[in-house]
Order: C-alpha cells, then structure tokens, then sequence
C-alpha cells in the first residue's frame, strides 16, 4: 500500500472539511477539536507535497488539487459506506427521527401519527421541529419534510430530494368572523386584522394583495406577527382576523368548517413539498416504510 493511503483517517478528514468548506463544521461532525482538524490537513498536505486549501474569509477553498482528491475521496467513502450498509442493513424495528417545520409537525403530523403507530408499532418515531436547513448528518436525522423554493438548493450533498406535491396558499378566517362581517372582495379584509409571520418569505400578504390589484394594504394598521403558522391558524380560529395558510395545514379546520375562506383568491405563490433523506442510509428501510404512508396521506389530503 502507498504510504499516502495508510492513513485513511487523514482522507476522512479532508473529505469532510472539503464538503463543509470549513474546518470548524468538519470538527463538529467527526466529533474532534479544529486544531485538530487543521493538523490533520497539513500533515497531509505534507504528505502529498500539495497545497489543498486555500483560505478566504471564513471559507477553505479547495485548490485545483484539492477539487482532484476531494472528488476522488468523495467517490470511494460513498462505495465503502454504501457496500457497509448493504451489509449491517437494518431491518423494520426501530427508530427514525423526523424533522419538518413546527407548523407541519403540530397540524398535520402530530394528528394523524397514529394511524402510521398502528400500522407499524416497531418503528418508533422521534420528532423534531426546525425552520431552517440543519445539518441532517451531525443532528442524526433520517427524514426532513421541507417546504418552499429553496429546498432543493440548500439540500447537502449525497442527499435525495424529492418533490412530492404543492400547495395553494389561501386568506382563512374563523366562520363566526365571516359571519359577522362581510368578506366579498379582497378590499374587505381590511376591515379586521391580518395575521403575519415574522418572516413570511414569498407568501406574504403584501403579494397577495398585489396580485388582486390592490395598493391600499399599505395603509392598514392592525398586524399581528407571530413565528409560525400554527400560531397564526389559532389566532383567527378564535376570530382574530385573517392569516395566509397553505391548504394542507388547515385542510380539517376548513372541512369541519371552522375556518372559512371567503375569498376564494390563491396567493401567487404555491407551496412546494420535498422529502430530503440519506438513499443510502441503513435505515433505509423503514424510512421507505415511513415514506410510502407519508405520501399516502398527503395525497388523501389533495383530493379533498
């Protein structure tokens, strides 16, 4: 063996602070100290008598024989970890940890887990809510339900991530408002409180009001920010106002008619959903088990 490769502990290293562009990140994940990390790198700098990175700001860029050995050691930990997990596969029992935003979990996850509990009681789930895009690897989660435009972007690399549906974003309020006041044109919900996110993103009410043609939203003067949807769906479930909701997070609330949607105008926007998880992970399936029922209730959900 060349005594390049009697050290796969150095390759290891320099796959991950190449992927993360980071020595810090790339400490985080193997677990050790960023000094050790930067040793790492330059002992095998030495050892291949190569500059492999190349500091700017805070990132470390690969140089062009760094792009060569990162694409090269990407490739095999890829083969080895996935000829490791055909063989210590593991089977249908035990666990899977899930994260989507904590609107997604509260509404409609939560409620309908346990139907996917009696199906398959050895699988056994551990939620956790996030808005943003973690590192799914460090946090040791198997599945992320994202949402929006941007998934696909910021999804790591050697991850899948699968489209699987969209959307349509609606003004809802609680049935005892639409009975109180009237609610025949977009105008009109300027006559009650609009509910908010802090950061709406690209469903926001200033491009709802927009697309219908409307400017005078700019003159209203009752806001109600919150952080998350859920938060705002039960504001005006207890008939404070209006809020934007995506169809599937209030799909029973509008069934059971305690939300209303009087103006029936869609937001421009249409929210995107994807499912982003290892292909390869050991516990793939299970995940796949988890997966085909997920989907299964969505799509219950669109043809309602």
């Amino acid at each position: 063996m060349n005594k390049e490769l009697k050290n796969l502990n150095l390759l290891r290293s320099f796959e991950c602070a190449a992927r993360h562009q980071s020595y810090s990140k790339a400490a985080s994940e193997l677990c050790i100290s960023q000094a050790a990390v930067s040793q790492q790198m330059r002992q095998l700098e030495a050892l291949l008598d190569s500059q492999l990175f190349i500091r700017k700001d805070k990132k470390m860029l690969l140089s062009q024989k760094g792009k060569t050995l990162f694409q090269a050691s990407e490739q095999a930990f890829h083969i080895l970890q996935k000829s490791i997990n055909a063989i210590t596969q593991e089977g249908i029992a035990g666990s899977l940890t899930i994260t989507s935003t904590q609107a997604f979990i509260a509404l409609w996850l939560m409620p309908k887990l346990h139907k996917f509990s009696a199906l398959y009681p050895e699988i056994e789930i551990r939620v956790t809510t996030s808005p943003g895009f973690e590192d799914l690897k460090q946090q040791h989660i198997d599945l992320a339900v994202r949402f929006g435009t941007t998934v696909e972007k910021n999804t790591p690399p050697g991850y899948s991530c699968e489209y699987f549906g969209e959307d349509p974003v609606y003004p809802v309020c609680s049935a005892q408002l639409a009975k109180k006041l009237n609610f025949n044109q977009p105008a009109d919900l300027l006559q009650t409180w609009l509910v908010s996110l802090e950061n709406p993103g690209l469903y926001n009410w200033p491009s709802w009001f927009e697309n219908c043609g409307m400017s005078s939203y700019q003159e209203h003067q009752r806001w109600t920010k919150v952080h998350s949807t859920d938060m705002a769906l039960n504001a005006v479930s207890n008939g404070h106002g209006f809020t934007l909701a995506a169809r599937y997070l209030c799909i029973e609330q509008l069934k059971s008619g305690t939300l209303v949607k009087p103006i029936n105008i869609a937001h421009p926007e249409v929210v995107k959903r994807y499912l982003v998880f290892d292909a390869n992970s050991a516990k793939i399936a299970r995940l796949n088990i988890f997966i085909k029922w997920l989907k299964a209730e969505m799509a219950a959900n669109d043809h309602q």
